[in-house]
This record gives C-alpha cells, sequence and structure tokens, in this order.
C-alpha cells in the first residue's frame, strides 16, 4: 500500500472493521468458564453481544454443548450458521476453514482435518459469507510464543497438552487450496485469505496473475508465531506495504500481543481481529473476553478520531458477493501492476490515452490513478 502525506488522517481513513473470534477452538470451557460459550443459545448471545459492541464480522467456528470441545458435525454448523444469520442479519459471517484442530482425545495431536472434509464447508446452509483459506502448508505452533502467564488456568499448562499442540502443521499445499477456491466461487462463497508472512501473499498474487482467483483480496497477517510471523513489528509495517492497495487487510497476534499491534494497525488504515482465540488477557494477570477486546478496539478507534464499521460498511469494503471476471479485471481493481504482455519491456503499467480523470479510490480510501485498463 502507498502512503501519502494524508493518509495517516483519519477523515482520510475508511471505518475501522472490528472481527471478533469468541470461540477458541484451543480451549475447553474450564479454561475461561465466564467467557466461553457452550450452550446453543449462548453461542448465539456470544454473536449478539459481539455485534452490539461493535464487531462487524463474526468468525465462527461451533461448540459441541454435549462434549464442550470444537465440533466437527456439519448439522451443527448448518443449524448454528442459520440461528446467528437470524441474529445478527447485518453481521458478516465467516467460518473458520480448519473447522477444527483441537486434539478429539487426550495424548492425540492437534492437526486439521483432510482436504475433503474441509471441502465440505462450501456446502454450508445457510451459507457464510466468507470462509477462511490458508496458503501453503506451515508449522502453526501456537505454544512457541506462549509463556506461562499466557497459559495460566488453562489446559496448555499441562505439558503433555502443550506437545500436542506443538506439533500442529497447518495443512494447505496447491492441490487443496486451488480447488477449494474453485468450490468457494461456485458456491458464492468469498475467500478469505490467512496469511502469515509477506511470501503467501506471494503465492495469493500468482494465483491471481495465473486467474486461479479472480475477486476482491481480503486477507489476515496470522502473526502468531511457531512457523508465522511473530512479535517483530517491521513483520507487520512489510507485510502492509507490500499489500495491494485495493485490498483489506486485518492484524491477528497472539495473547497480550495483540493489544500493540492493533493499536498500529488501526492508526494505518487496517484492521482488526480480536478474541478469545487469540487472546485471554487484558493487563498482566488479569482475563479479558471478547466482548472486552471488542469494545476496547471501539475506544481507541475512537480516541484517534476513526469511524467504527457497520455490518452494511463491512460488507461494502470487503465486496462480499462482488467476483471478477478474470486477472486482468482483478489486478486492476487491487491496484496491481498488468500482467505481462509478450515483448513488452520495462516496469509495467496500464496504457492511457494521456487525458486526466477522476481517481479511482481504493479500498482504504486512497487515490488511485484515473485511468481504464486497455482492452
Amino acid at each position: 500500500m502507498y502512503f501519502t502525506d494524508d493518509s495517516l488522517l483519519p477523515e482520510n481513513q475508511e471505518p475501522l472493521i472490528v472481527k471478533a473470534a469468541p470461540w477458541g477452538p484451543q480451549w475447553m470451557p474450564s479454561d475461561y468458564p465466564e467467557d466461553i460459550a457452550v450452550t446453543w443459545d449462548a453461542q448465539v448471545q456470544k454473536a449478539v453481544d459481539c455485534y452490539n459492541a461493535g464487531a462487524s464480522v463474526l468468525h465462527i467456528h461451533v461448540r459441541d454443548p454435549k462434549t464442550g470441545k470444537i465440533s466437527k458435525n456439519f448439522d451443527e454448523y448448518n443449524m448454528l450458521m442459520d440461528r446467528i444469520r437470524r441474529a445478527v442479519p447485518d453481521m458478516v459471517l465467516e467460518i473458520g476453514g480448519s473447522i477444527s484442530f483441537a486434539p478429539e482425545n487426550e495424548g492425540e495431536k492437534a492437526q486439521w482435518q483432510s482436504y475433503d472434509t474441509r471441502h465440505r464447508i462450501a456446502e454450508i446452509k445457510p451459507k457464510p459469507d466468507q470462509v477462511t483459506i490458508a496458503i501453503g502448508t506451515g508449522a502453526m505452533n501456537v505454544t512457541e510464543m506462549s509463556d506461562q502467564d499466557d497459559v495460566k488456568g488453562t489446559q496448555l499448562e499441562n505439558p503433555k497438552a502443550r506437545a500436542a499442540w506443538a506439533d500442529m502443521y497447518a495443512e494447505a499445499g496447491p492441490s487443496f487450496y486451488i480447488e477449494h477456491l474453485k468450490r468457494l466461487r461456485a458456491n458464492d462463497i468469498q475467500p478469505f485469505f490467512m496469511l502469515g508472512h509477506v511470501h503467501q501473499l506471494e503465492t495469493v498474487e500468482r494465483l491471481i496473475r495465473a486467474g486461479l482467483y479472480s475477486g476482491p483480496l481480503n486477507h489476515q497477517l496470522v502473526a502468531i508465531g511457531g512457523g508465522a510471523a511473530g512479535r517483530n513489528p517491521f513483520d507487520l509495517l512489510e507485510y502492509v506495504r507490500r499489500s495491494p492497495h485495493g485490498s483489506i487487510m486485518f492484524m491477528e497476534s497472539w495473547m497480550r500481543t495483540v493489544l500493540p499491534l492493533s493499536m498500529i494497525s488501526i492508526a494505518l488504515g487496517q484492521h482488526v481481529r480480536v478474541g478469545i482465540e487469540d487472546n485471554i488477557w487484558g493487563k498482566k494477570g488479569e482475563r479479558m473476553g471478547t466482548v472486552r477486546q471488542v469494545e476496547q478496539m471501539v475506544r481507541i478507534a475512537k480516541e484517534l478520531g476513526r469511524r467504527v464499521a457497520t455490518g452494511k460498511d463491512a460488507r461494502r469494503l470487503m465486496k462480499i458477493g462482488t467476483w471478477y471476471k478474470d486477472a486482468d479485471e482483478t489486478l486492476f481493481n487491487l491496484g496491481l501492476p498488468p500482467n505481462r504482455q509478450t515483448g513488452q519491456r520495462g516496469f509495467l503499467v496500464y496504457e492511457t490515452d494521456g487525458k486526466r480523470r477522476g481517481h479511482i479510490e481504493a479500498s482504504d480510501s486512497h487515490p488511485l490513478a484515473g485511468f481504464e485498463p486497455s482492452a
């Protein structure tokens, strides 16, 4: 993204989208009984509470009330999606594409579901607005950046439980994500790209240039360490710098660095994800649930003078329901240079007739050059 002299002024930034992630597949209800919703009614009410607090996007898993664990039953996903959709009709509903990576039984390793199982998310009815998708297999050791204070009072205090989570991998090779993108588009579900570092973002651009994905680019830097970016703020800054101008970018961190990295992201005109899936703490030693974390982001945005997005704002900014016809249209809408044609030399720009026109606004309100793509 390109920053002009006035890009950091809040009146020039689009409203802040706050995404709430209140399920937390790594936790059992006993880890945070005050905040983890278990019954079906409680899970629906949690969605309502997050929305009322200021969240416009909901990251959804499904907790089985019978076991307290995250469900792998698609009938339960269908049922809960229907109830949440009716309870918060304006909210953008995003299903976690891993479904559940929590160990099924004691002594088992945490692991992602099979490709075939994850493909079934595209068949959930009522359909979600978005499904998260990982691009490129990588380690996902969520314990690496967790110290004893982070896991105090949870199952991850147990060395055996920590070991079960330490060897987790986000399995997402090309045979998965190319097919998954096809199925999501066929069902009019927008992919939300969960990326661990800028090199996975590069892979997404290559998919676009190859015509394997043609649509808006909504994505998140999943800076949770253990194979992904960590807490160095320059990883965030480089990711923002390399993000396409017309994309919508969210920040995700781990435990108590969610707050400082979210504050940086808000100031930079980007968007944030909060909730107990990433963090269960406020000040050191003080628990903070998802709704309070959402409220905190809203307060910070207001202090900066940046408006907080409604559900309708979030749908507009992320272009829910929009698709592009091909690579050329996608590249143009994202503010990326066109594909190189045979015989072209030098750095790539769009051909124009040299006449000045009104600018086109990118998703973060920065002006893009006022030209049209060549035929």
